[in-house]
């Protein structure tokens, strides 16, 4: 049998721990798949930032972009390997630059999602342009800001349209907090958006390709200890809702990996931010499930790289809205979004693939995050981040984690 190899590319920005973790675990499985005719095995490799010519020719089957939602010319360079030469990418770098908070807010309200109450206010302040007194004297309208936030509802949020890593961010309780916290906000355009005050459960859905994992969050905490270890904290239902929720956000907007937040209330949940397509995934902040995000993406890259999965280079919103127009509650619409996501993730065909092909993999995952060479990856993380005098501790407790993670695992795989 013919033998190919597909090259899979990591367009890196800060990311230290993860990409150690994916390139020697890849190694590790020694990998050699029967696809068709083919046996395929693979490369990986850490992509540079570089002068590149408007032509075909790149070297990669798949990426997995870290750098693009921030770095102009490596975006740049995505789309043009997407254009010219067929490369997948996680994510589809035109939804990734054109639809921020505001836009998915809209969409997914349309689609009858149960996001709170929003406003989007004029600034407080402009950048000075030409033309910019006359446009603002014709048709800038006084408003009463006071009427405003009556109208969203107190507590509130206000928060930039675009923002993200809640830079922005605050929490106004009444209308003198609204008028100084607006006074304030200068340049930014803002969303002032109803709080989910008296919610019982504040989740994370974090989606790769058709696999998602619904994590307990403590948004109260310092970023180490946000995402929780408790597991089975809802009920399957529930669960699922978030799971759907998730798949039918990336599918909507052609993100292969990004999280979803959501308050639950009075059985509700109600998400509040989901535009997140480059989403925490560093040991420092995920620990517990890390092991999953370090396996769930090696998967995925391998399934996309192996069966020259096509990048789906525009969005199809057509489906969604057709399901959105019929006389059904929402949560049976949303069982009909998730179905038009699973198909196109391809999520029947990814489980078969891992089922038939992946078993290395799993097994070399699991020595890999019992070994030293894992302690030593967390370690470089967290020199990196924390000062010299708390490197030992947290190296020691997030490596610490990830085996009770390990423990869990396998003690669910045993019932």
């Amino acid at each position: 049998m013919p033998a190919v190899t597909r090259h899979i590319g990591l367009s890196l920005g800060a990311d230290i721990c993860w990409p150690l973790a994916f390139e020697q675990i890849l190694a590790d499985s020694k990998l050699a798949l029967k696809i068709g005719k083919d046996v395929v095995s693979f490369t990986c490799e850490r992509t540079t930032i570089e002068p590149f010519a408007l032509k075909p020719g790149c070297k990669y089957d798949l990426v997995v972009d870290r750098l693009t939602h921030w770095l102009a010319i490596q975006r740049e360079w995505i789309k043009k390997c997407i254009l010219m030469d067929g490369l997948y990418v996680y994510n589809n770098p035109w939804s990734v630059q054109s639809y921020e908070k505001h836009s998915t807010y809209c969409a997914m309200t349309a689609l009858g999602m149960p996001v709170p109450a929003t406003m989007m206010l004029p600034q407080k302040n402009y950048e000075p342009k030409p033309d910019l007194d006359y446009t603002l004297k014709a048709y800038a309208r006084l408003f009463d800001l006071g009427k405003v936030g009556a109208e969203v509802g107190y507590p509130q949020f206000m928060k930039p349209y675009d923002g993200g890593g809640w830079q922005g961010v605050s929490k106004v309780d009444n209308q003198a907090e609204l008028v100084a916290t607006y006074d304030k906000s200068e340049k930014w355009l803002m969303h002032l958006q109803q709080a989910v005050a008296g919610f019982d459960l504040f989740v994370r859905a974090v989606g790769i390709g058709p696999q998602v994992r619904v994590i307990k969050y403590d948004a109260s905490q310092p970023l180490h200890g946000r995402y929780l270890t408790e597991r089975n904290f809802c009920s399957p239902e529930d669960e699922q809702v978030m799971i759907d929720t998730c798949l039918l956000i990336n599918t909507f907007f052609g993100w292969d990996f990004n999280s979803v937040e959501a308050l639950r209330k009075d059985g509700t949940f109600h998400p509040i931010d989901f535009a997140n397509p480059c989403p925490d995934n560093q040991v420092s902040s995920i620990h517990y499930h890390w092991p999953w995000y370090v396996t769930s993406n090696l998967k995925w890259a391998l399934f996309c790289a192996a069966t020259k999965r096509p990048m789906r280079k525009t969005l199809d919103f057509e489906p969604y809205y057709a399901i959105a127009k019929k006389d059904l509650p929402y949560r049976e619409k949303l069982k009909g979004y998730a179905r038009i996501a699973r198909e196109r993730l391809s999520a029947d065909q990814f489980a078969e693939f891992c089922d038939k092909h992946l078993g290395a993999l799993d097994e070399a995952a699991h020595k890999w995050f019992r070994s030293d060479r894992c302690r030593d990856a967390i370690r470089r993380k967290v020199a990196n981040m924390y000062p010299a005098h708390e490197v030992d501790e947290f190296s020691t407790r997030f490596f610490g984690i990830v085996q009770q993670s390990l423990s869990d695992s396998e003690k669910e795989q045993k019932k």
